[in-house]
């Protein structure tokens, strides 16, 4: 239940509300019609010194109010900035000013009148007439700003948008980031493509999907986990040069770096290789870094990072080597061996490439800082990449990794269609013997690839982490609008902790 001092406050502003209504005010119209921004106002009469002639038609919400009596000034916010507004009794009327002197913090309001430079040098708008567009019932949290509870900021993310200018620049960058992206691909001959959500099987990648039901169809269904095998379908059907951002679901664990629904940027070429798809991915993230944030140089989680290519290439075996001392040039019962001296669970029942993919991630991957492609990995960890020219064991696969976490996969794509089937097939065995990751067997996908893949390289690039880096956000979190995060009622609110200093400073 609610507290019953939160209660009051609540009780005060629909108090307010209910006034307005009975002066035959409707506090929630329909539109408004701007005529300028808070950021048009503050440039276009910047040097403003004699009140201008022509009239201003701004609109925000009030983020701050002073002064008492027969004036008083506020601030009002909108997507551009802020700009300060200046109400006068003998400019509006007795009736008006006392409905300009009831206005709540968090009220949005339509402002006309003309731009003048204050004494103090603040350019303001001087208030002729004014209207209420939406009454706000719940108080702004004066303390947000800082507040060290980021839970309860990913909560009510609205309010942390509201009252964060930093927050909201983070996500006007995410967008930008995002459209760079798509310039880029596009300028590089890429068509954007769409393709399903719900897919028959999941597949594509090695992650626990999602289910679901489809009443009229009397089906399962699963949200995808990837977006490849329906884009190699378009790659089989004539496309060379193809690319899709959209979400994707992995019921799996949540982390600073992990979350249930992600973006993912897929992209496969015709005709090309992972050398070839080596070169754009550098390319790409390099370009976008330095149009979104001027310069390849950023600083994320505390560590200086450089995405100027070229970046380096290592080979997952050289790699075990160099960063954990550890030489896999072994047999299975050496790998074995290997792995119950560094105390990995479960070695004894992992096939060879999982023990070899566990060691990279548990000893190298956390160690490799700056842009890093990781080559050439374990035949059975990758069931959807060619194997390497001169060693069948491998595929050619790299991940990119930068500052201890992978960013970017790609495969030379597999288009043997019956080295596909076989891969399939063991990947089956592994279902069956636990492994519950592990591909099913896509006829549909098989057959597609009867009629014929060119050669092909693709990539996978997930987008939270590379906005992450390029934003210096320390979580996952902080660059989606609406983490996942477990229910909590109502009554948890960052209103709830001040509610009564609102209630008498700011409520008139």
């Amino acid at each position: 239940m609610m507290s019953e001092e939160l209660s009051d406050l609540l009780k005060v502003r629909r108090e307010k509300l209910d006034e307005l209504r009975k002066l035959g005010i409707d506090p929630y119209p329909y539109r408004y019609e701007r005529n300028i921004n808070a950021k048009e106002i503050l440039s276009k009469y910047k040097d403003v010194q004699e009140e201008s002639k022509d009239e201003v038609k701004v609109a925000g919400r009030i983020m701050t109010k002073r002064g008492h009596g027969k004036a008083s000034f506020a601030h009002i916010q909108d997507e551009t900035g802020r700009i300060q507004i200046y109400g006068k009794l003998d400019l509006i009327g007795q009736k008006k000013y006392d409905i300009y002197e009831k206005l709540d913090m968090g009220d949005i309001i339509g402002v006309k009148g003309h731009v003048f430079r204050t004494r103090t040098g603040e350019i303001t708008v001087r208030i002729a007439d004014f209207e209420i567009l939406s009454k706000s019932l719940h108080p702004l949290p004066e303390k947000w700003h800082g507040l060290t509870d980021k839970e309860l900021r990913y909560r009510e993310r609205y309010v942390d948008l509201i009252v964060n200018h930093d927050v909201k620049e983070l996500f006007v960058k995410r967008g930008r980031i995002i459209s760079e992206i798509r310039k880029y691909l596009e300028s590089k001959g890429f068509l954007e493509v769409e393709t399903p959500v719900l897919h028959i099987q999941a597949g594509g990648a090695a992650a626990r999907p999602f289910k679901t039901y489809h009443n009229t169809l009397d089906m399962d269904l699963y949200l995808r986990i990837a977006l490849e095998l329906h884009l190699k379908r378009l790659i089989v059907g004539g496309f060379d040069k193809i690319f899709e951002m959209g979400r994707v679901f992995r019921n799996e664990g949540i982390s600073f770096k992990h979350n249930p629904e992600y973006t993912m940027l897929e992209l496969y070429q015709a005709y090309a290789d992972y050398n070839d798809i080596m070169k754009l991915t550098e390319e790409l993230v390099s370009s976008v870094a330095k149009t979104v944030i001027g310069s390849t140089k950023v600083t994320f989680r505390g560590k200086d990072i450089d995405f100027k290519p070229p970046w380096p290439r290592i080979t997952l075996h050289d790699a075990l080597k160099k960063f954990a001392g550890i030489d896999i040039s072994t047999d299975e019962k050496g790998l074995r061996k290997i792995a119950k001296e560094k105390g990995l669970e479960g070695h004894d029942e992992l096939p060879a490439g999982k023990i070899i993919n566990t060691l990279y991630d548990q000893f190298v991957e956390p160690k490799i800082i700056q842009p890093t492609f990781i080559v050439d990995y374990p035949i059975e960890t990758s069931p959807l990449a060619k194997k390497k020219r001169d060693n069948p064991k491998l595929v050619e696969r790299f991940e990119v990794i930068v500052a201890g976490m992978e960013v970017a996969n790609a495969f030379s794509e597999l288009n043997d269609p019956i080295d596909q089937r076989e891969r399939f097939k063991q990947q089956v065995e592994n279902r069956k013997a636990g492994d519950d990751e592990a591909e099913s067997m896509d006829e549909d996908f098989l057959r597609a690839l009867e009629y014929g893949m060119p050669p092909c390289g693709g990539l996978g690039i997930g987008i939270d982490r590379i906005v992450m880096m390029l934003t210096g956000a320390d979580s996952i979190r902080d660059v989606l609008f609406f983490p996942h995060m477990r229910p909590v009622e109502i009554k948890e609110t960052a209103a709830s902790k001040e509610e009564m200093d609102i209630l008498n400073s700011n409520d008139q």
